[in-house]
């Protein structure tokens, strides 16, 4: 582990008192993605600045949304390095980013978020198109 708990665990809490479950191992990822059926969220969290004041308050505005994923998840880049290098698999054609945010529909990822995209943006911009992401496909 890069970072020690007293810095990743608030991070990991804004997520987890929002609903979204930690996916800390390969075994963890494999039982929500691999063969899946439904929608399922994976927030790639980071301890980064733009997580903390983009990506996570975006992702939970968005999940105030009547239409959601059937799955929320999260794994933890640069803490839980095998779960998120499990996860980033089957985030097919996208290069490894951190803080992102997939939806998966029946084990397909059809829209990627990546830190580009979070980075300079507000919370309401990411939740926006998360919200429309998910009223297109869940």
């Amino acid at each position: 582990m890069l970072y020690p708990p007293e810095i990743t665990e608030p991070c990991r809490q804004d997520l987890t008192q929002a609903g979204i479950v930690e996916l800390r191992t390969p075994q963890d990822v494999d039982l929500v993605l691999k063969d899946q059926k439904g929608t399922a969220l994976v927030v790639v969290n980071s301890v980064c600045g733009c997580a903390a004041g983009m990506a996570r308050p975006g992702v939970k505005l968005a999940l105030q949304h009547d239409k959601r994923p059937d799955k929320l998840t999260s794994v933890f880049a640069g803490v839980d390095s095998a779960a998120t290098e499990q996860a980033r698999k089957y985030i097919i054609g996208y290069a490894p980013s951190s803080p992102s945010i997939a939806l998966f529909k029946d084990g397909n990822p059809v829209f990627v978020m990546e830190r580009w995209q979070i980075e300079g943006r507000s919370p309401q911009e990411i939740a926006f198109q998360l919200v429309e992401a998910f009223d297109e496909f869940c």
